[in-house]
């Protein structure tokens, strides 16, 4: 099994999701990128090719990198794990980096696929006390409540969250084939 881990703004390819999943026993492939120097649409090629060449099967995203595997997730029907996400980031970059607003437009026309994912292939994490993503009702009412874990005291931060607990629990949903 190998797993695609996008991480997110200003992130680290060596993330909490990504030393979340070591246990499951699977290849992560974990890439570094800069999404303030790359457009989105060449962040989706650059993240679908790695997909292919690796012949990824499932895919964590957490924060922005949770819409990049949102998208992902419909063009591959792929498992998909969504940390935090971002799913609104023409909403919530503005608010972050004032230089962003020349991308909010690719944002908003990628983000009208959204409505297009399987509910079923995808399980969001979200922390209740996150101080970053001020969104999470969005997303719980596109996946759905029942496809959320709530983390009562969990923050933005994947290390505030029991992803390894998690992922445990869900490993056989995850590894199943879609």
């Amino acid at each position: 099994m190998k797993i695609l881990n996008i991480h997110g703004y200003r992130g680290s390819s060596d993330n909490s999701a990504y030393h979340a999943l070591l246990p499951l026993g699977a290849e992560i492939i974990s890439p570094q990128m800069d999404y303030d120097k790359q457009s989105p649409d060449e962040i989706l090629l650059f993240l679908n090719n790695l997909w292919q060449k690796h012949n990824c099967q499932a895919i964590v995203g957490t924060s922005l990198g949770g819409f990049y595997a949102a998208l992902l997730s419909i063009k591959h029907h792929a498992k998909t794990v969504l940390i935090n996400p971002c799913l609104l980031p023409f909403l919530l970059l503005p608010q972050i980096e004032e230089s962003q607003n020349t991308l909010l437009f690719d944002y908003l026309r990628l983000f009208a696929d959204i409505s297009k994912v399987d509910k079923n292939q995808i399980l969001v994490i979200i922390g209740e006390q996150d101080e970053v993503i001020s969104t999470h009702d969005f997303t719980q009412n596109l996946l759905g409540k029942s496809r959320c874990i709530c983390v009562p005291n969990g923050k933005h931060g994947g290390w505030t969250l029991p992803l390894e607990q998690i992922f445990q629990q869900h490993k056989e949903w995850l590894f199943q084939a879609a």
